[in-house]
C-alpha cells in the first residue's frame, strides 16, 4: 500500500474505528498496515465492456437478434449469455469453452462434418 498522509491516516482511523468489533477483527487478521479503504470500487458487471467497447447486454442481444426465434430455447439463451460474461470478465473457464468449441468447429469443418 501506498503511503498515507496525516490526513488519511486519520480518517483511516475514523473508518476503522466506525467499524463493527467484527469487521474490525477482520482487518486486524489481514493486516491494518495492509488495509486500504481508500480503493476505488470496480465497474459494476452492466457497465463493463468488451474490446468492441459493447457491454455483454448489447453482445447478447446482437448475438440473439441474429438467430432465428425457433431456432435456441430459454437454455441456449442463458448459456450464450453465461459465455459471454464469462469472456468479456476473462475468466480462464469460458476461455476454455471458447478455444475448445472454435477448434472442434474447425475439426468438423476439416474433416467435413460441417458446413462451412
Amino acid at each position: 500500500m501506498t503511503e498515507l498522509s496525516k490526513d488519511e491516516e486519520i480518517r483511516k482511523r475514523a473508518i476503522f474505528d466506525g467499524m463493527s468489533p467484527r469487521r474490525q477483527k477482520q482487518i486486524q487478521k489481514r493486516g491494518y498496515d495492509r488495509w486500504d479503504p481508500f480503493i476505488l470500487p470496480k465497474d459494476p458487471i452492466d457497465i463493463r465492456q468488451d474490446k468492441t467497447k459493447r457491454t455483454t447486454q448489447a453482445l447478447i442481444r446482437e448475438f440473439l437478434q441474429n438467430r432465428p426465434l425457433e431456432g435456441y430455447s430459454n437454455a441456449y439463451g442463458r448459456g450464450a449469455f453465461e459465455i459471454c460474461m464469462g469472456i468479456v470478465n476473462e475468466d480462464e473457464r469460458f476461455q476454455g469453452m471458447y478455444d475448445f468449441a472454435c477448434w472442434y468447429r474447425e475439426l468438423l469443418e476439416k474433416e467435413g462434418y460441417a458446413d462451412k
